[in-house]
């Protein structure tokens, strides 16, 4: 995870595992004796350290309920993370990525389980709570993304601070100043994206952190304002997020080039020794040719015409300026 020590990083993990593999809520102090981390703490310090986990969690798109633990008795609530709301959608890899990801995962998983993670297993299933492994299937190594605004943005989420930034959003040829009270960050088709409430336009709105062009700087307190008790993150990002994948690009990318493009190609061909040519699924055509320029001369855009010509408009901008 990233902006975490290993410590952290090593106990939110544990604590999603041990919220998923239940099938039923699991109580505070059940959590606290199978989650490393927490069970030689005082009373008064898990409970904080465990709101925060649980906030940071939230922040990361991890869908944690709050219910009884017994149907019939409503006095004694506890935790969960449904599998369903969890999971990700299936991800088509070609042949060798596929058997790459294959051994990664498999590497992961006896690692996780080697440790910590096994005993907490242990102990739920010591203390009575039914444990189904299986729902392990669906935790996946996730890459550590590079964006520079990524961390302060995190951090402005998990600490309630509003900030601003310089964007430049699709189409724009120059970025203009905003200021957001973010209330967490989601990855929505291969991006990540802040959302939260835009001051400026005094509504809610999501961001491309990869479009943040420049520092991203705090304008007010830790917890001077509130994120919303019912966030749903992942519905809210498809009402305010670029439209879902309808049409497909034809791109042709510089061997070396574009690992971002090519994760995403549903096929790929080699044309010769420098390029290959790969096609790529689109909900925005602007976005589209936004994120094949800033490849610049790595790429080239074959098909459809809607992004071939964008991607000329732009190119024919930008050299009018430097020409200027």
């Amino acid at each position: 995870m990233v902006g975490v020590t290993a410590k952290k990083a090593e106990r939110l993990m544990n604590l999603t595992i041990c919220l998923l593999v239940t099938r039923n809520f699991i109580p505070k102090d059940r959590i606290r004796q199978a989650v490393g981390g927490y069970r030689d703490l005082t009373d008064d310090a898990f409970d904080r350290m465990f709101d925060r986990d649980k906030d940071e969690l939230r922040v990361l798109g991890v869908p944690i309920e709050l219910g009884s633990v017994v149907k019939a008795f409503e006095d004694e609530v506890g935790y969960r993370i449904r599998r369903d709301r969890f999971e990700l959608p299936e991800i088509s890899l070609e042949a060798d990525e596929a058997a790459v990801v294959g051994l990664a995962a498999r590497v992961w998983q006896h690692a996780s389980l080697a440790s910590a993670t096994s005993q907490g297993l242990r102990k739920l299933r010591a203390g009575g709570v039914e444990v189904d492994e299986s729902a392990l299937t669906i935790l996946e190594p996730q890459l550590a993304t590079d964006e520079p605004a990524f961390d302060p943005v995190f951090d402005a989420v998990t600490q309630q601070r509003p900030i601003e930034f310089p964007y430049r959003g699709s189409g724009a040829a120059d970025a203009s100043v905003r200021h957001l009270e973010p209330w967490g960050i989601v990855s929505w088709h291969g991006h990540w994206y802040v959302v939260g409430h835009d001051r400026d336009r005094d509504a809610a709105r999501m961001f491309r952190v990869s479009r943040i062009s420049g520092t991203v700087s705090t304008i007010g307190e830790s917890g001077s304002y509130a994120t919303p008790a019912d966030l749903d993150l992942r519905a809210l990002a498809s009402t305010l997020g670029p439209p879902h994948p309808h049409s497909s690009a034809t791109v042709r990318v510089r061997r070396g080039a574009g690992d971002a493009l090519r994760r995403r190609a549903v096929r790929s061909r080699s044309i010769d020794e420098q390029w290959t040519e790969i096609e790529i699924p689109y909900g925005s055509g602007s976005s589209m040719a936004d994120e094949l320029v800033s490849l610049g001369p790595d790429v080239i855009a074959v098909a459809p015409a809607e992004v071939r010509d964008a991607v000329i408009r732009r190119l024919s901008a930008v050299a009018g300026k430097a020409t200027a």
